[in-house]
């Protein structure tokens, strides 16, 4: 028997549907200057104005006039919330927190990973095999998810988050480095008697 190959189907990279389907969405816009960028031919034999005319043509007027303008508010309304979460994902900071264990054994925490969309728990796993030390998520007082790596590995760990905001196209979020050591006892109790 001859063996089928599998079709290879065309995702849209704006909504993750098929191109024909994109019309149904709300970034119609995106989708369709993706689609003429990326097929050309498939841009033409869905979006041409000889296959457009042949599809108005069955809807009256009205119709027509009330699809396009709720299209257009869908569109607008989708877009401003887009420029929102893309604002929102700018103006927040990944902290880089160095604490001190013992004298020399350290455990760096890692938070506001959330702005990267990615599996928390994939991320930690790239920590743990690229310093070969431990590495877990694990969920702070906010109930936000931090991720702790054991050992003093605080730069290398900035540089691989900033490699991943880069890839991400999020250049622009802050990345704060944080030192807290622990107050020796002999400090303490000298605080406490002043």
């Amino acid at each position: 028997m001859a063996e089928v190959a599998p079709k290879s189907v065309l995702y849209c990279k704006i909504c993750s549907w098929p191109p024909e389907y994109c019309e149904f969405g709300s970034s119609f816009k995106r989708c369709q200057a993706w689609l003429q960028e990326n097929n050309e031919d498939l841009y033409n034999q869905l979006y041409s104005n000889a296959n457009l005319s042949n599809q108005l043509s069955s809807l009256s007027i009205e119709k027509e006039a009330k699809l396009s303008a709720d299209l257009e508010k869908k569109q607008a309304k989708e877009e401003a919330k887009a420029e929102k979460e893309l604002a929102k994902k700018l103006m927040s900071k990944i902290t880089i927190k160095r604490i001190e264990r013992n004298k020399r054994k350290h455990i760096i925490s890692i938070s506001g990973m959330e702005v990267l969309e990615m599996d928390l728990k994939k991320i930690c796993k790239t920590f743990a095999n690229k310093f070969a030390t431990g590495s877990t998520v694990q969920k702070n007082a906010e109930g936000k998810n931090d991720i702790l790596i054991q050992g003093d590995v605080s730069d290398e760990a900035k540089e691989i988050i900033e490699k991943l905001l880069t890839e991400q196209g999020l250049k622009d979020v802050k990345i704060e480095q944080v030192d807290d050591k622990k107050i020796k006892k002999k400090q303490a109790a000298q605080t406490q008697t002043k």
